[in-house]
């Protein structure tokens, strides 16, 4: 499993013109991808980073701190460029396998009591985001 966190100063999803997600403090978006070996071990891993990294300002945690966050399902995550102008997709895992992991992650989030906000799993989705600092962190479950 994959996750970019960025931190912000400010967020929001959109889907079809619609608000379906935001923030207007520091919080943290976190795009996160899975690949067709992962299973519920990952999915703790990658919520507990997400709740857990002092990546805030004062090195706080978003447990720490209290802060939103919202995560987005992004199977490009997994898009493979190193050959040709087209990436491939074949290591992103299908839906039915990666949406019960992605609201595994958020249903882990939501219960060490932290305000979650989603994206639409599978949608076309508008995310905005004011990037704060800039801070950007790349996790890989298959590199923990």
């Amino acid at each position: 499993m994959r996750a970019v966190l960025q931190r912000a100063a400010r967020a929001s999803v959109a889907v079809g013109g619609e608000t379906v997600a935001s923030f207007d403090r520091q919080g943290i978006v976190a795009l996160v991808g899975v690949t067709h070996d992962d299973g519920p071990a990952e999915a703790a891993t990658i919520a507990r980073k997400i709740a857990d990294l002092r990546i805030l300002d004062g090195e706080a945690s978003v447990t720490d701190a209290s802060a939103p966050v919202i995560v987005v399902s992004q199977f490009t995550l997994y898009g493979d460029a190193r050959k040709g102008r087209r990436p491939t997709w074949i290591a992103a895992a299908p839906g039915p396998v990666a949406e019960p992991l992605v609201d595994a992650v958020v249903a882990d989030l939501r219960g060490r009591g932290l305000e979650v906000g989603t994206g639409v799993f599978g949608a076309d989705m508008d995310v905005s985001l004011v990037n704060d600092g800039p801070m950007t962190i790349v996790l890989d479950t298959a590199n923990a």
